[in-house]
């Protein structure tokens, strides 16, 4: 690997950097080293005070390719619910209060929409993921992934709200998912995949 170009992926969340991974992996890149923020000298990060997830995005590829000199892959996502009008949204995080509760976060949705019923119960998963190379220019993608919000917790595998919520055309929470089944068809498998072609470009300089 020592030819590979390196790339930095704005996370210490091991999962996403896995995920990244697999979709380079199946789509036959290689020629690529992905390193996490564990992996480099800390470096101030703006708050994520942006008012979409394509600006928060940015912010934090921009951020890290700036602090590093890498390539930089930062992504931004959350939870859409119908009946909240879109809400918690960019605030996904942070909807109880506590940046990263993910029970607190869950819990607190469930019980705002307790009492809408079940064919209103809608919602979509929102990724907007952004490459931002030192002198080389900026991307910013958009995935989504549509579902409904279930009236309880079920699965224990994934992350922040993927146990409440249940994908179209599927009677299992996205916590209940394999991670090839969730790569396949998740917001951020959707988003990353767009960036395939100018990552794969990166890996032939």
């Amino acid at each position: 690997m020592s030819n590979a170009m390196r790339v930095l992926v704005a996370s210490r969340n091991a999962k996403k950097l896995h995920e990244l991974h697999r979709v380079l992996e199946s789509a036959g890149v290689d020629g690529i080293e992905l390193v996490g923020l564990d992996s480099v000298p800390e470096y101030p990060e703006a708050p994520e005070a942006g008012a979409t997830f394509e600006e928060n995005a940015l912010a934090k590829a921009r951020d890290g390719a700036e602090a590093t000199g890498l390539p930089c892959v930062a992504d931004d996502s959350g939870l859409e619910v119908d009946a909240l009008n879109g809400m918690p949204g960019v605030l996904s995080a942070r909807w109880s209060g506590v940046h990263g509760d993910d029970p607190a976060n869950t819990s607190l949705v469930l019980a705002q929409i307790r009492d809408v019923p079940d064919g209103r119960r809608g919602a979509t998963f929102v990724s907007a993921c952004a490459l931002v190379v030192p002198g080389g220019g900026e991307s910013v993608v958009r995935g989504e992934w549509r579902g409904t919000i279930a009236r309880e917790p079920v699965g224990d595998s994934g992350f922040g709200y993927d146990p409440v919520f249940v994908p179209e055309a599927d009677s299992r929470s996205a916590a209940q998912l394999s991670p090839e089944e969730k790569d396949a068809s998740s917001h951020r498998g959707r988003a990353l995949v767009q960036l395939v072609s100018a990552l794969a470009a990166l890996a032939e300089r």
